[in-house]
């Protein structure tokens, strides 16, 4: 693959624009999406009526973007949903399903503390195949593969969804496969069913835990961190891929956790030819001007690079700094700029961010700091609000992150 792959930025009119984000961002075989509020695009106010006709709005306006770049809703890999409400879920589903008329994309669903607009009780973000891939990559007509195994708990999405050298995994609960049931115990037991489910499903399609790249954790108690992670480590002896915490109100089923994971897929999707791309390499990576973590500061694979969460934490002290949300975004930002850096990128190759706030009303003070870290157009972007932040602290940003160099064997 060339060094000269082009990062496409794009935006439609007939869906909401903002002056900090991008709708999408284009690069190699993926569309990433700014997340979508129930804005209508013509009046720039959350559309009237309850969940139902919010969740219909977000998932018109994903249409629209995927629509304006040559895309189908079928094209559509992952879904993350943030809700205001758990409960709202079941009424959401009733929407959700008209949109697709092919395998269902994988999903995520999380109620969090707060959305960027009060007013707002859902929003929905996206991530989308890109069969054609970015300049000056040649159109190629991958095919996306969906699989399930009833080894591991199924639902109204697909337990994977592979295109290209990516898999993307369906946020898994701690569910009995068996049962149906949340498994007995506490975090400890449902961590280890979340990674057992993720695990079933990985060997249905020939990979290993291994082959994982990026996960994001959702508790609904941040004390429950340490424990994860000791859980954890026990399926990721060696490498540990990138990571993210994220303090969840609720969880479906009322569960503990919940965990969501990125796989590499070296043996690609039709028409790619696996003997072409099964020894891809898994590059982690870590740095010493960005704070210590129990886990890969970046790692890339193919196309992409996954940052870690960041804290607002100064890597000489491992404290948070002094200020408000203004110092500690810009600490935040400076903290995965020293990540891209020392991978020998730059900021501007980032295709999305993902923000947590401890207070959505910050947004305003952090965007201030944001805009300044990129100089050519922004990336896409999903903000939600948190109950809770690790160490107190008031934002939290991980990031994504192209890599037109690829890793070893790619040239």
């Amino acid at each position: 693959m060339s060094h000269d792959i082009i990062k496409v930025s794009r935006n439609t009119e007939n869906a909401p624009t903002s002056f900090v984000s991008t709708q999408t961002v284009a690069f190699s075989h993926y569309n990433n999406f700014s997340a979508q509020l129930p804005v209508d695009p013509k009046t720039g106010k959350i559309v009237a009526g309850g969940v139902a006709e919010q969740a219909t709005q977000c998932l018109n306006n994903i249409k629209a973007i995927v629509e304006s770049i040559g895309h189908v809703m079928d094209d559509v890999v992952k879904l993350n949903i943030f809700v205001k409400n758990i409960a709202d879920i079941a009424l959401i589903d009733e929407v959700y399903t008209g949109y697709f008329q092919a395998a269902l994309p994988t999903r995520t669903t999380v109620q969090v503390a707060a959305l960027p607009m009060s007013e707002a009780l859902v929003q929905i973000d996206a991530l989308i195949s890109n069969g054609e891939g970015t300049a000056p990559q040649a159109a190629c007509p991958l095919i996306k593969v969906s699989r399930n195994t009833e080894n591991a708990p199924q639902g109204l999405f697909s337990q994977t969804a592979a295109f290209s050298h990516y898999n993307n995994l369906a946020s898994q609960l701690p569910v009995d496969v068996k049962t149906g049931a949340l498994v007995a115990g506490g975090v400890a037991q449902q961590t280890e069913q979340c990674l057992n489910n993720i695990k079933a499903v990985l060997e249905s399609i020939e990979h290993t835990m291994q082959d994982i790249v990026k996960t994001t954790i959702f508790v609904t108690d941040l004390a429950d961190m340490e424990v994860v992670n000791q859980v954890c480590a026990k399926f990721f002896p060696g490498y540990v891929p990138a990571r993210s915490f994220v303090n969840a109100s609720a969880l479906p089923m009322g569960a503990l956790v919940q965990i969501d994971t990125v796989v590499s897929h070296g043996d690609g999707t039709p028409p790619q030819l696996p003997e072409d791309t099964a020894l891809l390499v898994i590059e982690a990576n870590n740095t010493e001007n960005a704070p210590v973590q129990p886990y890969s500061h970046t790692v890339a694979f193919s196309h992409y690079n996954h940052i870690s969460g960041q804290l607002p934490l100064d890597p000489k002290t491992g404290a948070i700094v002094a200020g408000g949300v203004n110092d500690q975004a810009r600490q935040c930002l400076s903290n995965i700029k020293a990540i891209i850096e020392s991978v020998d990128h730059v900021m501007d190759d980032t295709v999305k961010i993902n923000i947590q706030l401890k207070n959505i009303a910050d947004l305003d003070a952090v965007n201030d700091v944001y805009t300044t870290f990129f100089q050519g157009e922004l990336p896409a972007r999903t903000v939600i609000g948190v109950a809770e932040i690790p160490m107190g602290a008031l934002v939290q940003i991980d990031a994504v992150v192209s890599n037109c160099e690829g890793t070893p064997p790619q040239a």
